[in-house]
């Protein structure tokens, strides 16, 4: 539309130009008829100059105006030269029709004038946009000390007190506060005193609490770090012949704690993987606190003698088995009396389980004694057995029900009475577990043979614990295990034979728990009812322990553990106490032919047994 208009106001223009200049010429022409009268001819002649040059003035308007002119002023040819005739004369044809009719007789002259091609273009634009450049900083350094004008060469130096003097005048120089300007400056700020309501609240706050557990924590790490009242002056003659003699053990640590395992005894103990100074301890219910949880278990930390445990935990069941999660250092899995399995966080304040399963038909309806995490890293689960025979699998992301159940029966149709648990060295699927009827049976978990498959029998009591050989060298022994019992024997046992290789039968009173070494391939070491540790190292002495510690000669000893490298062994009594015994470089260095010297005496072994009792020659003929 601004085209168009645009357009027609040009036109205008050109018709006031055109009709001014007509009426010019026309004012000249009657002065000049005025002045001579004109010959006809001269008359013609000027008729056609004068339409001559209305035709050029309208061919230019038209070649100004264009095609858009044009349409716009007539909508189509056809209709344009239809209604010429009726829209009346133009002012050329009206100025012609004046003249006399000799005019319109005259020859017509016609100016051809070349039409030229209008042509469309698009302009793009470029936006410019200014970025600043990035401003670098600098900075120079310069001394803060007034200058000093030293002289010229050949002068004398000024002298340096005048400098100092110079330079110091004018200015305060502070002096130190001696201490008892520090204690009237304390004095004069006035300290306000909190309300009780105001101590309340900030005692019993989240965040107070964590502080002070947190800051009461480290305190007693570094009080307990080292021994401050250490005299290097003297001579520490009986730690020398213990080092010389390395096959002794010394008590480096005692836990107990008045109110959580006190009269409580402890069902299981276990090392923390990733924290090797971590041991987790399952305590039983205290019969002269009925108001306190029936279940305890505490973390004690073995790098510092302190009596305080590092985490507490409680579940209103007794806590038959606990242990950390191989792969996850903040959790620990506690196997309660009644058949539920609670799960707790040392992340989480709270002491109750953060997890735990149902008691229903689809998991433990009994006491749950065993408890094992197999599997890697990325695939792994916890296995748990209770005492009516059901082993159930379970992912601890999720303990709302079991993955797998699997009800272990012998072939007489009857549950196994399962007691105690073991996995070999490596094994995810092979397992053997000790029953209260005093016999071994070793199973699977999955495949054809799933199920119990083997018995071994040779127990005439309970068995209270079992252990599979877990030191790896130059030869595989991974398929011994030992077991202990209420019989008063520890026996060797080989997952080849169904009968024991060998009893050690030293002890007078119960066996409540043996454990092989875990980096010496010939050493284990047992507890008994009467409160004794002993040390075993079969390439030494298989009739004796080669070390009998009596640990407390009032409380029996029930739960014993090797630490990761062996170096150390905890103990757990009835009364809720724990020793930690720290052991010769004996047991826990083994030298390279330690391997071969425990075949020869197993081979030693089955010969003996061979000769004393013939229905033993066919398990010596075999392999062990």
């Amino acid at each position: 539309m601004d085209r168009k208009s645009e357009l027609e106001r040009k036109k205008q223009k050109l018709e006031e130009m055109r009709k001014r200049r007509e009426r010019e010429r026309r004012e000249r022409d009657e002065k000049r008829q005025t002045a001579t009268s004109p010959e006809p001819a001269a008359a013609g002649a000027a008729a056609a100059g004068a339409s001559a040059s209305a035709k050029d003035v309208k061919d230019l308007v038209d070649q100004l105006i264009g095609d858009e002119g044009r349409s716009a002023r007539s909508p189509s040819p056809s209709s344009g030269a239809a209604s010429s005739p009726a829209a009346g004369p133009s002012p050329a044809h009206t100025e012609s029709s004046a003249q006399p009719a000799a005019a319109a007789a005259a020859p017509s002259v016609t100016v051809t004038t070349p039409r030229r091609t209008q042509t469309l273009s698009m302009c793009i634009g470029t936006q410019t946009t200014s970025i600043p450049p990035k401003e670098l900083v600098t900075y120079s350094k310069e001394i803060q000390t007034d200058p000093i004008d030293f002289p010229e060469a050949g002068d004398q130096l000024p002298d340096v007190g005048d400098v100092i003097e110079t330079q110091t005048s004018g200015t305060d120089i502070a002096q130190p506060e001696t201490d008892e300007q520090e204690a009237e400056a304390e004095q004069a700020i006035p300290a306000r005193e909190l309300s009780e309501e105001e101590r309340a609240l900030i005692v019993g706050s989240q965040d107070f609490g964590r502080f002070f557990q947190h800051a009461s924590k480290l305190m007693q790490r570094a009080l307990c770090e080292t021994d401050v009242a250490v005299d290097y002056r003297e001579d520490d003659e009986e730690g020398k012949n213990e080092v010389a003699a390395g096959a002794k053990v010394k008590l480096s640590r005692q836990f107990s704690e008045d109110r959580w395992s006190r009269r409580r005894a402890i069902t299981c103990l276990d090392w923390s993987q990733q924290h090797p100074e971590l041991l987790v301890a399952s305590y039983n219910n205290n019969e002269d606190a009925p108001q306190d949880p029936d279940g305890v278990v505490l973390v004690w930390n073995a790098k510092f003698n302190a009596q305080t445990p590092e985490y507490i935990f409680h579940c209103q069941s007794a806590v038959m088995s606990a242990t950390f999660t191989k792969f996850n250092p903040h959790l620990v899995l506690g196997g309660c009396y009644s058949g539920q399995i609670a799960l707790w966080d040392i992340r989480s304040n709270k002491r109750t389980p953060v997890q735990r399963t149902p008691l229903s038909a689809q998991a433990h309806t009994h006491p749950v004694y065993c408890l094992s995490i197999v599997g890697t890293q990325n695939a792994h689960n916890l296995i748990s057995v209770s005492t009516d025979g059901k082993m159930c699998s379970w992912s601890l992301d999720m303990l709302s029900q079991p993955q797998d159940t699997q009800e272990l029966q012998h072939r007489t149709a009857k549950s196994v009475a399962v007691t105690s648990l073991a996995f070999p060295l490596g094994e995810v699927n092979n397992f053997m577990v000790g029953s209260e009827d005093g016999s071994v049976y070793s199973g699977c978990r999955h495949g054809s043979k799933a199920g119990i498959g083997e018995i071994f029998e040779g127990h005439t009591g309970p068995v209270t614990s079992i252990s599979a050989h877990t030191a790896s060298g130059q030869v595989d022994f991974s398929n011994l295990f030992l077991t202990s019992s209420f019989d008063w024997t520890v026996k060797l046992w080989s997952q080849k034979h169904q009968q024991a290789l060998y009893s050690f039968e030293t002890s007078s009173d119960y066996v409540f728990d043996a454990q092989w070494s875990p980096v010496h391939p010939a050493v284990f070491a047992s507890v008994d009812g009467v409160g004794h540790v002993d040390l075993w190292n079969m390439n030494t002495d298989t009739e004796v322990p080669v070390l009998s510690e009596q640990v407390d000669a009032v409380s029996a000893i029930n739960r014993v553990r090797w630490s990761a490298n062996g170096q150390q062994i905890a103990c757990g009594n009835a009364d809720g106490t724990v020793y930690i015994y720290d052991v010769g470089e004996h047991f826990h260095q083994p030298r390279s032919d330690e391997w071969s010297r425990l075949k020869n005496t197993l081979q030693d072994i089955q010969a003996t047994e061979s000769t004393a009792t013939p229905a033993a020659a066919t398990v010596a003929s075999a392999p062990y």
